[in-house]
Parts: C-alpha cells; structure tokens; sequence
C-alpha cells in the first residue's frame, strides 16, 4: 500500500469509520473544495476502484462553471440537467480494483489489479443502452458527472463490466483513453473516406485534438491538414511527417486546402463558431464535418449550399464501451503514438483545472496519487 493509501486508511472519523478524501464542486464557479467521507461500500453489482489516475478533461472545466455556452447569449445550464453540488468531478478514472459486492461477477484474484473504467454510462434499460450506445442514453449516469467521479481516493462503478484490463499501457497514459482517447476515436470512426487519398482535416491540437491526431494515423489515414491558432501545437504537429499545418486565421489556409483537393472530412475538437465555420467551409462536395468540441457557440447554415454541396455536419459525444476496448487493443499493439501526459498530485487539482482553462496545457494533465 502506498503512503497515500496508508493515510487515507489511517484517517477516521468519529465514529470510527475510515474516510477517503474527495475533491469537490460545492458551489458552481468556485474551486474546488477537498471533503472526507466514509469509505465506499459496493452492494450487489457493484465494484470500489481505489483510484490512482485520474485525466483532467475541458468538461471538468464546464462542470465547475455549472453551464455550457450555446452561443447568442444562451446558456445550457447544468441544474436543468439535473447536475446540482457536490460534484466530485474526474471521468477518466484508473485504479485498482478495491472491493466488490456479493453478485458483481468478478473472481476475488482480481483484487488489487489496475484497470480503466468506462465513464459513460447510461440508465441500462432503454434501447441505447440495450445495443452497447450507453454514450447516448436519454438518462445519462456519468461517473464524474451525473455520479461522483475519479477525483477521489475511490470510485464506485455499478458493474465490473466496466471495468477494461490496460495491462502493459504506461497507466497515466491509459487513464485518458477513457475520455480523450475514446472521444477521438469514435468520431473518426464516423469518417467515411478514403483513407489512402482523401484529405482528412483536424481542427484543433489540444489534448483531445492531439490524441485524434495521432489515432487518424493509427487508423491509416494517409492524408492529414491540421489547424490550430497556437503557434507552439503547430510546430508539435511539424514532427509527424507529411502533414499539411495551417493556422486558420491567415487567409491563404482555406485556398491551400483547395488546392489539396478539398476537405472530404473534417473533425472539429474545438467546437467554437469560428473553428466549425472554417471546417465546414473547407468541405469539399459530399464531406462531411463531425462536431466533437464543447468550447461553445452557434452557428448558422444556409440550406440552399447545404442541398447543392450534398454535405453532412453532425456531432459526435465520447464513445461507447466497445469502442473504447477497440481502442485499448490498438494501443496494446503499439499502433498508437502515446499522447503527452503530466502527472499532477491530486492535492493540486485546482491549479490543474486553472492551468487547463488559461489554454497553457500542451497534451493532458494527470491527477496522480503516486509518488512524482
């Protein structure tokens, strides 16, 4: 057990019960506040992960604002969503498996092995969840959003079969494929082109953006643009050979990606106006623009261009359990480039989070509860 674990075993409340320690949203806007409770128990199905990994995503950052920008002054707000404080935030959850109730259909030998958990879960009943599209659950049962998360010391996940064996992936690695993995991967998976000749555009190379980047060459995309305003992420995105850099706000990058033939497909990670509106207009006849970024804003779209160009702007949310264990074995081969990780000590989430919204995080930041 490791000094973390050994004080957090250690601690107890007044009546004698152990405690864990949480990192919390108490109240929308405000930073985070770190609360002990009771050690968690699991009942039936139920499985304890004692986390020690957990990746810092731009949705913690939307969690803890308490709303999602939908441009023109509108907000979505997470209260109409049912999301009220305390939030325990963290969705790309890694740890070792702690303890198990009397009907989770697990062996007692997997006690104490390190897995990743599948965060995106649904209600378990409704069609969705009944054809493995949890991700698209009408009642959705997030862990770090609609159930407390990963910036914890434990983690309560209601089935072990959410549970994906990452054995031989560096952990603080594995733990963001459960988000920013995942999310690139699904929404390339919705690509349809040809992936020897057609050019494929990313738009953006932050953490979610530079992990697509490095999936769409493990996948076998050939052609690849990418554009970010960030001067530093471009000249990252200069190492990986043949592929065409842009910055979208000079004026020749939309006639260079003409004179490449056209977009056949773009993937948006940023998600603002002016990112989706630059994808979309980069589009050949017949592409197609897939929305995965949440920064926020609005758009308009004329319908008569949209019939005569035939194209298809839709969106894509994270992924679904089978995909994320598709990616774990593209992983395991070595197929994938290992996205740039920082481990940050869990004691240190706020600064984490605040580093993450000043846009000064080249990769994914880490929670970590092992020793830096």
């Amino acid at each position: 057990m490791d000094s973390v674990s050994s004080a957090a075993a250690s601690s107890r409340d007044l009546k004698g019960q152990t405690l864990m320690r949480t990192y919390c949203v108490q109240e929308f806007t405000e930073p985070l506040v770190p609360l002990d409770s009771p050690d968690l128990r699991p009942t039936g199905t139920e499985i304890v992960v004692e986390v020690t990994r957990c990746g810092v995503c731009h949705t913690d950052l939307h969690l803890q604002d308490g709303y999602y920008d939908l441009g023109g002054g509108k907000r979505l707000n997470l209260v109409d969503r049912g999301i009220t404080p305390p939030v325990t935030l963290g969705h790309e959850v890694l740890g070792q498996l702690l303890d198990k109730g009397p009907d989770a259909p697990i062996s007692d030998d997997q006690l104490g092995k390190t897995f990743l958990v599948y965060p995106w879960l649904g209600c378990g009943k409704c069609d969705e969840c009944q054809r493995g599209e949890e991700n698209l659950c009408a009642v959705p049962s997030s862990i770090g959003v609609f159930r407390p998360g990963g910036y914890a010391e434990q983690c309560l996940v209601p089935h072990p079969k959410y549970l994906i064996d990452v054995t031989g992936i560096e952990p603080t690695l594995a733990a963001t494929y459960a988000c920013s993995g995942l999310t690139a991967y699904s929404a390339l998976r919705k690509v349809d082109i040809d992936r020897e000749r057609d050019l494929l555009l990313i738009m953006g190379l932050g953490g979610v953006g530079y992990s697509g980047l490095q999936i769409a060459e493990a996948l076998g995309f050939k052609n690849i643009a990418v554009a970010d305003i960030d001067e530093t992420k471009r000249r990252r995105a200069l190492q990986h050979e043949g592929l065409l850099v842009l910055d979208p706000s000079e004026k020749e990058s939309a006639s260079r990606l003409a004179e490449a033939g056209g977009v056949a497909a773009a993937v948006d990670f940023v998600g603002t106006r002016s990112t989706a509106e630059f994808a979309i207009a980069a589009l050949r006849k017949g592409g197609t623009c897939v929305v995965v970024g949440l920064f926020g804003g609005d758009i308009t779209l004329s319908l008569p261009p949209l019939v005569q160009r035939s194209i298809t702007v839709r969106g894509s949310y994270v992924g679904n359990l089978g995909e994320l264990k598709d990616l774990i074995e593209l992983a395991k081969v070595g197929r994938i480039q290992p996205l740039p990780v920082e481990q940050v000590p869990f004691a240190e989430a706020n600064d984490a989070l605040e580093r993450l919204r000043s846009g000064k995080v080249h990769g994914r930041l880490v929670l970590s509860r092992e020793e830096l």
